[in-house]
């Protein structure tokens, strides 16, 4: 039990990499591609009060390193996630965004898309930020990053 209780208080969280020449996304190995400006990060497990926080600051801490302009949070091994966790990530969007960094949510669930659904943050994230796989979020970002600075 205390085994259980310890990993639900410390879930992993991944950087996660594309394997080259195909559409594989998995924790980052030293020749996965990355993308300038692009930090994809991968949760597993439940995401509630108990490791909603540490998890938050694992998050913050990976973006002072890198400072991307946008955070891919591939949620599709996040099997639920709770009132409080969610409060958490609208807060960090919030924080995010006045750092000038865009969250982008990937791979959500039924269940935990019908959460967000249910609060302020899919409203301010629009369709534009909720992306159903990796492959489609890493394609948006690409076409992002081609457009001319004008458009």
């Amino acid at each position: 039990m205390a085994a259980l209780a310890i990993q639900a208080a410390k879930p992993q969280l991944h950087v996660v990499g594309r394997k080259r020449d195909s559409d594989v996304f998995r924790p980052c190995e030293h020749d996965d591609e990355t993308f300038p400006g692009l930090l994809m990060l991968r949760p597993e497990g439940r995401v509630f009060f108990v490791n909603a926080e540490r998890l938050g600051d694992q998050i913050r801490d990976l973006v002072d390193e890198t400072n991307p302009r946008v955070v891919a949070l591939d949620l599709s091994r996040v099997h639920d996630i709770e009132y409080t966790a969610l409060k958490m990530l609208v807060d960090g969007e919030q924080r995010m965004r006045e750092r000038g960094v865009e969250v982008w949510l990937v791979g959500l669930n039924p269940e935990v898309l019908a959460m967000v659904r249910r609060s302020p943050l899919a409203a301010t994230l629009g369709p534009e930020r909720m992306h159903f796989n990796l492959a489609g979020a890493v394609a948006r970002y690409e076409q992002r990053t081609r457009a001319p600075a004008n458009a």
